[in-house]
């Protein structure tokens, strides 16, 4: 009897994970119904789907007019590239909002306060500039969605990677998959946090490597922001030499002072 009873409950048992996961949405549903659903910013009540941040302070703090997808330099028409960038040609850095105009404290708690609320509302305003850029003709969509890996160590003490976070949203919007085999950090570096860009550069060289049958062409680099742009850059290597075509697509990117006054 106790083996035909534990012949029955392994047999049923894709549908019950599958019953149990159904009950714990509905219930996270529920919680979720029930809990005060208020902006982060300015703490107004917001009706559901919407949460985290609302559409006003969503608008507020992102960009109002063209920036260079080099240096996020303000210009008057938009094109790829402001004049100073179009002599070299940078690394392309898609983003929908500046990190000091307001929404970048909260970008900032995704990674280490694990306040996740943001996030999706964020996404889709990554997800909007992308497309206002590829109808424009300034932008190809990618083949892939690429999120900068975390070293095994730092992944098992956050318990997350924020960029992974972040591609599987932008991938729901965009139907592009996300691949996180063939990149690999390979060193565990210090925080780029408070280092000089020539502390940045030397803190992360050789902290990344590319397997040798990465198979895609075209790849979007999906960050959380884009500060000095060394992540960035040092990954782009990686890829330009094996001639991949690559892009960065952060929530926020924090400019050199001046470039959006």
């Amino acid at each position: 009897m106790i083996h035909r009873a534990l012949s029955r409950l392994v047999n049923a048992g894709p549908l019950l994970i599958k019953r149990l996961q159904a009950l714990y949405r509905g219930a996270l549903a529920l919680l979720a119904a029930s809990l005060p659903n208020r902006c982060l910013m300015c703490h107004q009540t917001m009706a559901l789907p919407d949460s985290g941040i609302c559409s006003v302070c969503l608008v507020t703090g992102l960009y109002h007019a063209p920036a260079c997808l080099g240096c996020g330099r303000i210009m008057q028409i938009e094109t790829l590239y402001c004049g100073t960038c179009l002599s070299c040609e940078p690394v392309i850095v898609v983003a929908p909002c500046s990190y000091h105009q307001g929404l970048g404290v909260w970008i900032g708690q995704i990674k280490y306060q694990a306040q996740l609320s943001a996030l999706p509302v964020l996404s889709r305003a990554l997800v909007r500039r992308v497309l206002q850029l590829e109808h424009r003709g300034l932008l190809q969509l990618p083949q892939v969605l690429v999120p900068v890996p975390l070293h095994r160590k730092r992944l098992r003490q956050r318990g997350f990677n924020q960029a992974y976070l972040i591609a599987e949203a932008i991938a729901q919007s965009l139907k592009i998959p996300v691949v996180t085999e063939g990149l690999t950090r390979i060193c565990d570096t210090r925080s780029q946090a408070g280092l000089s860009g020539r502390q940045r550069r030397k803190n992360l060289a050789g902290a990344f490597c590319l397997s040798d049958n990465f198979p895609y062409q075209r790849i979007a680099l999906i960050d959380d922001v884009v500060t000095t742009g060394t992540t960035a850059k040092e990954i782009a290597k990686l890829f330009r030499l094996r001639h991949i075509h690559v892009q960065v697509w952060c929530l926020a990117r924090a400019e050199a002072p001046g470039l959006i006054d």
